[in-house]
Parts: C-alpha cells; sequence; structure tokens
C-alpha cells in the first residue's frame, strides 16, 4: 500500500479544494545550500512554496533585494512550484495576504530553535490559522549560515559546496570589488 498524501486541502467551510502554500521567508543574503535542501524537502509537504525575502531596512545587506531574488530564481528554476517574492512588515500578515496555512522555518542547531520557537509562538497568537513547520537541516549544512559563508568568501576561504556555483562566484566578484 502506497502512503501518498492528498495534494489539496479542504479550505474551511466553503467545500473548496486549494494547494497546501507554505512561506519561506528569509534574507537569503546569500542562499545557500542548506536553503536549497529546505526548499526541496519542503515540496514534500507542500504543493507549493513562496520563497519570500524579507526586506529589513536596519539590516545591510551585501546583496541587493533584486540580486538576491535572481539568484533564487536561478537556482530554484527547476521548481515550477515554488515562487520568489519579497515583504515586510509582520509574516503572519503576508502569509494570510498570499493565503498560505503554513510558514517553513529550517533549523540547524538549538540556538535556532529557542528563536524560531519564540516566533512560532507569537506568530500563532496573532493568526491561529496559519502553522510553523520546522525541518531540521541535512547534517551536510547543520554548521552552514550565510553570514559564515559572507564571511569566509571574504578573506577568500572555499566555500565550494556550500553555496550553488552562481552564488559562489557572485560572492567573488562582491569581495573583488570591496575596499
Amino acid at each position: 500500500m502506497s502512503r501518498r498524501r492528498a495534494p489539496i486541502c479542504e479550505s474551511k467551510g466553503t467545500g473548496e479544494n486549494m494547494p497546501r502554500i507554505a512561506i519561506y521567508p528569509g534574507s537569503f543574503d546569500p542562499v545557500t545550500n542548506g536553503h536549497l535542501d529546505i526548499v526541496e524537502r519542503g515540496l514534500k509537504i507542500f504543493d507549493k512554496i513562496i520563497v519570500a525575502i524579507l526586506h529589513n531596512p536596519c539590516k545591510k545587506a551585501l546583496f541587493s533585494i533584486q540580486e538576491r531574488k535572481e539568484m533564487l530564481a536561478d537556482c530554484l528554476k527547476q521548481f515550477p512550484n515554488v515562487e520568489i517574492d519579497t515583504f515586510d512588515g509582520l509574516l503572519v500578515d503576508y502569509a494570510a495576504k498570499r493565503q498560505a496555512q503554513g510558514i517553513l522555518r529550517g533549523l540547524r542547531a538549538l540556538s535556532d530553535f529557542d528563536y524560531e520557537f519564540q516566533m512560532a509562538l507569537m506568530n500563532r497568537r496573532m493568526n491561529r490559522e496559519i502553522q510553523t513547520v520546522f525541518l531540521m537541516t541535512g547534517l551536510r549544512w547543520i554548521f552552514t549560515s550565510s553570514s559564515i559563508i559572507k564571511e569566509a568568501a571574504q578573506f577568500g576561504g572555499d566555500i565550494n559546496g556550500m553555496v550553488p556555483p552562481m552564488v559562489g562566484r557572485k560572492l567573488k566578484e562582491k569581495f573583488r570589488h570591496r575596499p
């Protein structure tokens, strides 16, 4: 007997079927292989994933929002059920606006869990209809983060295998032109 999940869920009270949509939020500055792993595995749970780049004016990003959108689009082009978007404001408001049922988050370490757990509780308090789904990062990516990768790239470290090749080239270009 095969265990196959239903690709759609019934919307509350209407009897209509709708796709299961998740928002995968983050800065993606830059996108890493760990991020891509979460998207690929998330597609086994959700019908569609919206990779949503948070516009956070308080954070100094290396790549512009447009550069990050282009890198993500290139890295995820093989997945027709993945959309790239940007947002600002509250994540649960954005998720509701996009008719998402879930927020997808990756966890690497205990320190991630503490922060993510607090955020999930706050999001649930603001909108009980949107569920947070945590996926443990694959062991290959457990110590991979965008900030560590940027730091290694800045000083000429070998980041091959941690980011897609195109992202590695873009990082080298950025740091070649920095003082």
